[in-house]
């Protein structure tokens, strides 16, 4: 159980900015988290990046303030996950939350270790992926998981997916117990992962632990816990905000002088020298002159640049005194 006060207590909230890199505990949904996050904040505006399941712990970005412009590239960015799979066991749900389906250890035990990886180059590169029953994907404006509670079957279209790679961590035979490594695109139900590896290999498989480790750039060895969150002291929370362009951290950059970065924060097309960019480029960070002047995103099209979300200039400035502060507090 996580030990962070109730939120009845009323508080005066205030301006906060910046992305907390959440470890997110088992049993709490993601927007539990995010709320209990943003009251020990006292943050008046708060976003998370990404749905875990309540089973799932990891890896959870928590956006605030001028971070939430730019939670999309956190819900856009490849992922990655820990996957432990439970072999000779089939549930409603796909995970240890559902009705026992199927039991099948004998068929577990002979499975071999080349077998496994057999399987997982089979659902490695771009795949076709039915959204499971038990998800919040909506039909209709209901999320599926109340048709599959209420045993109504909804028909559902594969989705292309694309699985970077998946790696054997740890093979435990006797207990029938799988655990991978997998990176993979947006959109990814490594539930429906787990249940298709199961299929090929002929003994069936549910999840029984899910573990999100990395997101885009970030990972999850980076992140806190609430119970250490909740043992600080309110500044030494807010200094462990990260600016927003951690969020960036692996697009290409692009520093403007003070005039250009004036005209960029009106919004106005300019078209770049030659040295600043001689090709298009889909995304780009653009920063100010000041050291960590970060100003907002953008594309490059027919040598132009285009700002997709900018920044205030009190967002700026307020920004450039919190990472200050953070870099005081890593140092």
């Amino acid at each position: 159980m996580t030990n962070v006060p109730t939120q009845r207590v009323k508080q005066v909230r205030r301006a906060v900015h910046g992305v907390l890199l959440l470890d997110k505990p088992l049993g709490l949904s993601s927007n539990d988290a995010l709320q209990k996050a943003k009251w020990l904040l006292r943050a008046v505006k708060a976003g998370h990046t990404g749905t875990l399941d309540p089973l799932a712990t990891g890896l959870l970005p928590l956006c605030f303030g001028a971070g939430t412009k730019f939670s999309q590239v956190s819900l856009d960015a490849d992922k990655a996950y820990e996957a432990t799979l439970f072999l000779g066991l089939t549930t409603t749900t796909g995970d240890a939350e559902g009705e026992v389906l199927d039991r099948n250890e004998a068929a577990a035990l002979a499975v071999t270790r080349e077998q496994i990886e057999a399987a997982c180059t089979q659902f490695t590169g771009p795949i076709d992926q039915v959204p499971p029953m038990y998800s919040a994907l909506k039909h209709e404006g209901r999320p599926l998981y109340e048709y599959a509670r209420a045993g109504i079957h909804i028909e559902r279209p594969s989705r292309r997916v694309t699985i970077h790679s998946i790696d054997i961590k740890d093979w435990q035979a006797e207990r029938l117990t799988l655990t991978l490594a997998v990176r993979c695109s947006k959109g990814t139900y490594i539930r429906t992962l787990a249940e298709d590896i199961g299929r090929v290999l002929g003994c069936g498989a549910s999840l029984s632990a899910l573990r999100r480790t990395g997101s885009g750039p970030l990972h999850v060895d980076q992140a806190i816990s609430l119970d250490a969150l909740a043992a600080l002291t309110e500044i030494e929370r807010e200094a462990l905000l990260r600016p927003p362009d951690s969020l960036l951290a692996d697009w290409p950059e692009l520093r403007l002088d003070s005039a250009e970065a004036a005209r960029f924060l009106t919004g106005l097309r300019r078209r770049l020298n030659a040295d600043q960019s001689d090709e298009d480029q889909a995304h780009v960070r653009v920063y100010g002159p000041a050291a960590h002047e970060f100003l907002g995103s953008a594309h490059i099209t027919n040598g132009e640049l285009i700002a997709d979300r900018l920044l205030s200039p009190q967002e700026v400035e307020s920004l450039l005194r919190s990472e200050s502060g953070f870099l005081e507090s890593v140092v």
